[in-house]
């Protein structure tokens, strides 16, 4: 447990820019992140409305330790029984163009470089189809 208080302790300190013993809340989600957690937008939001601009490391613990925690990330599963709603037909493929569309316009929106960076290296077909179980092996490798 003490070595996990220090890797919180050295990572809040990495993130304290001014090193008065705060972060701005704009760097809470990203922290939060560093260290393993998966808040979504939505919960960094709430979250920085609660804790104001500049959150001290006891309220960063308060936030790391909440009874609730955070959603937890998606399994292999879930990610694939997401994609079988735009995959009527049941072929493993979905075109990327409306793929790119759902990232950047619903839920927890990415951007158009993320999107990109995501569909590197994966095959598109003839059609404009990906596979989405390669996009979906990208996103649990990362």
């Amino acid at each position: 447990m003490a070595s996990q208080e220090h890797e919180y302790k050295e990572a809040f300190q990495l993130f304290d820019k001014k090193g008065n013993g705060t972060i701005s809340s704009e760097a809470l989600g990203d922290l939060l992140r560093a260290l393993g957690q998966n808040p979504t937008e939505a919960e960094v939001g709430e979250l920085v409305k609660k804790a104001g601009k500049e959150i001290s490391y006891d309220a960063f613990l308060e936030i790391l330790n909440r009874p609730n925690g955070f959603a937890p990330a998606g399994t292999y599963q879930d990610f694939i029984e997401g994609f079988l709603i735009f995959d009527k037909d049941r072929t493993g493929f979905i075109a990327a163009s409306e793929l790119k569309y759902v990232l950047t316009s619903l839920g927890e929106k990415l951007t158009s470089e993320d999107v990109d960076e995501l569909f590197k290296n994966v095959q598109v077909d003839s059609k404009g189809n990906i596979r989405y179980e390669e996009i979906v092996k990208k996103i649990m490798s990362s």
